[in-house]
């Protein structure tokens, strides 16, 4: 493809050199570029690419995308085999030259993005699960993976960056994908990663405080995730839960057509829990009753939304609820092992106090008369206000609390633990536990739990490993549960 489409609508301000080239590869990442690629340089917060321009042009780059005119003053005049391409932001640029590269590919989707605190994972995951089923040609990008049709691939991030984006929709549209279903972070949001992609719909589902370490101010992130709802085209469509105050804000200046769910007002789609048990509950969405493996207030929001979704993309009453009957939940997400003593132990990914307070609450209401016992860490190098106030809501609603680590990072586990004990009172200390070593946590647990228990071990969820320090170890909770269960069978 020639450098002149590609860089088309950029944001480009001068061009030296020739825009008549042919780029063969796309990159951001110096270690990328092959023979014949342009090379956008971005600022990032570990590193700024305009750095690494030299290394690139070493490495076979024939053009250069670049925003700070320093980083270049030596090379523009010497190297006239390079063309030079000078835009207003580099972040916008790699976006936009990125569907520019793969022929805007989400022009030939379905794009669904959702956006929110707590329920992205799991509402991807479900709509996915939900349209292969009614037949379509799927992809999904979310935190737990990627799918191109039932292919997968690892995901780094929550909202991968704008190359991967657009070659991964790119492999779907391919493949014939029909629709693509996508989480969209407040972070990918603010950083321009889903700039230049045509979303067909947007599904907001609640606001709580996370991400206070990278936006600072709780208007700060509303505004990053309102940002979505102000791009959406008018042909798209926002869906929002109206039980969120903050529900109204995102649409403010949406030009889309707005469409409302709610577990507890009027809406334009409705849903009550009637029954609930650990093996399900019993829901009536839209005057229907139906049978979800599911459970919990938060996924009876997360099924209307993707209800919703579905009636808004066209499926009828009666194949969506057909459909949602037969989902089982996202990995990590509520995932009930059984044990002796009648034991429950539930792996949840739940990392924020919203997140904490909704599943404690679940397994409360559904088990009143269980000991029920609340296992958790807090993330290193991440938000620190929320610390005390999940150790408020865990001493709350758990008769016994262990405190361990989650991902420290670069962080001593022993003060985010101090900072997690620091909002507690006489009683909550009293009933807690503090044990820095996970798996020695996860076993205290169990072996203190009385017959008939539930174990909440919450943060972790899908994931299969922890970071300490700068080092990523194999760390599985279902493995490690299954041992010790294996172990008192015996």
């Amino acid at each position: 493809m020639k450098l002149k489409d590609i860089i088309y609508e950029s944001g480009a301000i001068s061009v030296s050199g020739d825009t008549g080239i042919v780029i063969t590869s796309i990159a951001s990442d110096s270690r990328k570029v092959t023979e014949g690629s342009l090379f956008i340089a971005v600022k990032g917060f570990a590193s700024d690419g305009h750095s690494y321009i030299a290394k690139a042009i070493e490495s076979g780059a024939k053009a250069i995308v670049y925003e700070d005119g320093d980083a270049v003053a030596d090379l523009a005049g010497t190297r006239g085999d390079i063309t030079f391409v000078k835009v207003e932001s580099s972040r916008y640029a790699v976006a936009v030259i990125a569907a520019n590269f793969y022929d805007n590919p989400s022009h030939k989707l379905n794009l669904v993005g959702i956006t929110g605190t707590n329920g992205k994972t799991t509402t991807v995951t479900l709509l996915y699960r939900m349209f292969t089923s009614l037949g379509y040609g799927c992809g999904l990008l979310s935190t737990i993976a990627n799918y191109v049709g039932d292919k997968m691939t690892e995901a780094v991030n929550t909202t991968s960056d704008p190359i991967t984006i657009n070659s991964l929709l790119a492999e779907m549209a391919e493949a014939g994908c029909e629709y693509c279903f996508m989480e969209v972070s407040s972070i990918g949001v603010e950083q321009l990663r889903v700039a230049g992609l045509k979303f067909r719909a947007g599904i907001f589902s609640n606001l709580t405080h996370d991400h206070l370490d990278y936006h600072k101010t709780f208007a700060e992130y509303l505004r990053c995730k309102k940002m979505f709802f102000d791009t959406l085209p008018a042909d798209a469509t926002a869906i929002i839960n109206a039980d969120d105050r903050n529900g109204t804000v995102m649409v403010q200046n949406t030009k889309a057509r707005t469409v409302t769910y709610s577990c507890r007002s009027i809406a334009d789609h409705t849903c009550r829990i009637l029954e609930q048990s650990f093996d399900g509950m019993l829901l009536k969405i839209d005057g229907r009753e139906i049978w979800t493996n599911l459970i919990g207030m938060h996924n009876a929001y997360n099924l209307l939304a993707i209800y919703t979704t579905a009636i808004t993309l066209g499926a009828s009453q009666e194949e969506a609820l057909v459909a949602i009957s037969s989902l089982q939940s996202a990995p990590g997400r509520l995932e009930n092992i059984k044990g002796p003593k009648d034991l429950s132990v539930v792996i949840d990914y739940a990392h924020t106090p919203d997140a904490l307070e909704n599943v404690l609450k679940t397994l409360r209401d559904i088990a009143p008369e269980r000991q029920l016992i609340c296992l958790f860490g807090c993330g290193g190098d991440r938000d620190r206000t929320k610390r005390p106030e999940m150790a408020q809501i865990a001493q709350k609603f758990a008769d016994t609390v262990i405190v361990t680590s989650d991902n420290s990072r670069t962080e001593r586990t022993s003060d985010i633990m101090d900072d997690i004990k620091s909002g507690m009172d006489i009683p909550g200390k009293a009933k807690s536990l503090f044990i820095e070593d996970r798996e020695q946590a996860i076993r205290t647990a169990i072996m203190v739990a009385q017959q008939g228990a539930t174990i909440l071990l919450a943060g972790k969820g899908h994931e299969t490993y922890q970071i300490i320090g700068t080092e990523k170890r194999h760390f599985d909770e279902k493995e490690i549960v299954g041992n010790i269960f294996r172990e008192m069978s015996n």
